[in-house]
């Protein structure tokens, strides 16, 4: 049986060598698709009546909602257009390029796995293959801590909307 630190672990490091193969300007437009995915589920949460009086009772087709538009956000930021304008702007030394890539990848990794991980937490882990983290236990324990540092607890309101004030910043300034 497998802990779910060392899953989480083992995601970030496969991010992050994916990341080291599709340098830092692809990884970025993930990191802003989850960015928004977080924002846009807080949106949801907050001021659309079905999903805030409805869902809210039922933990599990919240996890579903929350992780699918993460899903989807992701999969479109992972879809990076071949433009050559883009490619004109992130063109660098392949080092740096594969060592930025390796950095946000990982974050990638963090934020995708530490997401769906978060919220599986708040659904009671839904499914019976994956248990709970069993407080009083060593692995327990560091699981637990985890929960406590992923996104959607540290971009919480009002943090996830400067996140987002300072991704569409870094966009206007670096592509435009």
């Amino acid at each position: 049986m497998l802990s779910l630190n060392i899953v989480f672990y083992m995601y970030v490091a496969l991010f992050g060598l994916i990341g080291a193969m599709r340098g830092w300007a692809k990884e970025l437009l993930v990191v802003f698709s989850v960015i928004l995915a977080l924002t846009l589920t807080t949106l949801i949460e907050s001021y659309i009546p079905f999903v805030r009086d409805a869902l809210s009772g039922d933990s599990t087709a919240l996890f579903w909602l929350r992780s699918t538009l993460l899903g989807i956000l992701v999969f479109f930021g992972y879809q990076t257009p071949h433009i050559q304008h883009f490619a004109a702007k992130v063109k660098s030394e392949k080092l740096q390029d594969a060592m930025l890539g390796i950095f946000l990848g990982a974050l990638n990794g963090y934020l995708i796995f530490g997401t769906i991980l978060f919220y599986m937490s708040e659904a009671k882990f839904p499914f019976g293959i994956i248990t709970p983290p069993v407080a009083g236990t060593p692995i327990g324990e560091a699981t637990l801590n985890l929960l406590e540092i992923l996104p959607p607890r540290l971009l919480g309101v009002p943090a996830i909307y400067f996140a987002v004030v300072l991704a569409f910043v870094f966009v206007i300034m670096v592509f435009v």
